[in-house]
């Protein structure tokens, strides 16, 4: 679990973030969305580390992030997987190899066993017989299937996935979608989605935080956000006609009254 306490994030004399309060718990998966430029990329920044935030706090299983030394963070981030938008594979690296690098950089595993535990995660993302590919050689659904091996290669308790559908069309978005999910409950790991999709927020959306402006202005599930009534939140999920539609479709019409009541 990773709560966010009260926290603030400021650059030079412009509040990005404020006084955002938020409980990211194991084996769901938990969404942040907003607009661009509403704060949600420095949030996923300031969880992970790359940013250090003005004021607040950030806990991993009651583990104060902000207040560790460099020491009790590196062993920390060895706990996290992290999905990038890009895939972010090394080109000169097949695609075994890939998955095996941070396998190498911090397991202690002897040689046999990183090979096979390389292999078990791709064959968990449906990758088995493309280990010896290079990343140029796969399309781009694969290369975000082998990124996804890689972050869960040293068996992560918490998953930080950053617009992992970008760029996909929409049935492999959905392949992306069910993976991500599927690994979350199976290995009862915190995960974090940064995400634009409305296809992964109303597919996978088991908590959801909406971020408007550097605040917190909703927070619930896939399902209640059909019923929400919060007008910031319907006009940046109800943006397009079709959606909208949806959610007229799914709200039901007040009951008639009878003349002279």
């Amino acid at each position: 679990m990773i709560e966010v306490q009260h926290l603030y994030k400021r650059f030079d004399d412009k509040d990005i973030l404020m006084d955002i309060n938020m409980t990211f718990r194991d084996g769901k998966t938990n969404l942040i969305i907003g607009q661009s430029g509403s704060g949600k990329t420095v949030l996923m920044k300031n969880i992970v580390g790359l940013f250090t935030p003005t004021k607040g706090k950030i806990l991993y299983d009651g583990r104060d992030f902000v207040t560790m030394h460099k020491k009790e963070r590196v062993m920390l981030r060895r706990e996290m997987g992290m999905i990038f938008q890009s895939a972010a594979l090394f080109d000169s690296m097949s695609v075994l190899e890939n998955v095996m690098f941070p396998i190498d950089m911090f397991s202690d595993m002897n040689q046999s066993d990183r090979v096979k535990r390389a292999r078990f995660c791709l064959e968990r993302v449906n990758l088995k017989g493309a280990e010896d590919k290079m990343p140029g050689e796969i399309s781009g659904g694969m290369q975000k299937r082998v990124a996804i091996a890689r972050a869960i290669a040293l068996n992560p308790k918490y998953l930080f996935c950053d617009e992992p559908n970008s760029g996909l069309d929409p049935k492999t978005s959905l392949v992306i979608d069910d993976l991500i999910s599927g690994i979350t409950h199976e290995y009862g790991m915190t995960t974090i989605i940064n995400t634009h999709d409305m296809n992964s927020v109303l597919g996978i959306g088991e908590s959801i935080l909406f971020i408007c402006d550097g605040h917190k202005e909703w927070e619930g599930s896939k399902d209640q956000i059909m019923a929400s009534t919060n007008e910031k939140l319907n006009s940046f999920i109800f943006a397009s006609d079709l959606l909208r539609k949806v959610k007229e479709e799914n709200t039901p019409s007040p009951a008639p009254t009878r003349a002279g009541t």
